[in-house]
């Protein structure tokens, strides 16, 4: 049986392992040799393909010297770095390169979602995703129950403990579009204004009479505590996860770009309520633990 494909908490914590024995001088046969393990092992560890009881990685950051906060840290890291996540109860129901969007998802610290056509799917309400998995010619229509589970279920990250930092510039276009019917437009923007009101999530729209703007292409930006940041793009018909520094780097000087052109927040809320407005009263509430006490423009939307 082949390792199965180490998540991206246990890459983080070989990658930090990994640097801390370097910092200390000691290469990976020098490590085990001190540890009493073998090469192979080490090498596994820093791969994330083997994970480590917290003894073991408590002699580990001994030998290396690493002590304080820095231990603790890394001590944290690896109690959840081989934690399956709930995605991996799916199995091969869902693609591969979802569960890996996921997984990024889950491990990563900072999140920007840019949108020229659909709303992100981490903002999504159920029958908007429905819709969308419905209108797909590359969804089988047996797998449409099964994806629109697992987009809902990826708002989880919403409510994690320490959720990473959200960010989310969302063309015009994308929410005066009609779609998937008035009603359903109605529900997915006054959802955006509960959102909206979450201190870790920001929502700027990009307004068309901007004209033209640096960005192109719909992309999705992650970043981590210690791996490289990744960038996930999507068609119809292919996903590309892309890690080359020089191509992670342009796409953060887009994101930063566009943080320039797009309204502000406060502004965004404002165009947004707007159409909220416009499009009346939402069928349902989609989000319980959205902040519905907190101060803002939302607030009329939900008495």
């Amino acid at each position: 049986m082949s390792n199965p494909r180490p998540t991206a908490r246990a890459r983080e914590l070989g990658l930090a392992l990994r640097r801390a024995a370097d910092a200390a001088g000691m290469s990976n046969r020098k490590l085990a040799h001190r540890l009493g393990w073998s090469d192979s092992r080490v090498s596994r560890i820093y791969t994330g393909t083997r994970g480590i009881s917290v003894p073991d990685l408590v002699a580990l950051l001994a030998v290396c010297g690493i002590k304080g906060p820095a231990k603790q840290n890394l001590i944290k890291l690896a109690s959840h770095a081989h934690e399956p996540g709930w995605w991996q109860d799916y199995d091969d129901r869902l693609p591969v390169e979802l569960q890996t969007l996921i997984d990024y998802e889950d491990a990563a610290i900072a999140i920007t979602n840019f949108s020229t056509l659909t709303v992100p799917g981490l903002l999504q309400v159920e029958d908007y995703v429905r819709a969308l998995m419905r209108a797909s010619v590359t969804v089988p229509a047996n797998e449409v129950g099964t994806r629109v589970e697992a987009r809902i279920r990826r708002r989880e990250i919403f409510d994690q403990l320490h959720p990473p930092k959200l960010r989310f510039f969302i063309d015009e276009y994308v929410l005066t579009r009609t779609g998937p019917g008035r009603d359903v437009m109605s529900d997915q923007v006054h959802h955006l204004l509960r959102m909206a009101t979450r201190p870790h999530v920001e929502i700027r729209v990009i307004p068309d009479g901007l004209g033209f703007h640096p960005g192109r292409q719909a992309f999705h930006l992650m970043e981590f505590t210690e791996l490289h940041p990744v960038v996930h793009v999507e068609v119809d018909t292919s996903v590309l996860f892309l890690e080359r520094r020089p191509t992670t780097t342009a796409f953060r000087r887009i994101a930063d770009a566009l943080a320039r052109v797009a309204l502000t927040e406060g502004q965004s809320m404002d165009w947004i309520a707007g159409l909220a407005r416009e499009l009346g009263t939402p069928r349902r509430e989609h989000d319980e633990k959205a902040g519905h006490d907190e101060p803002g423009l939302a607030e009329e939307f939900f008495q």
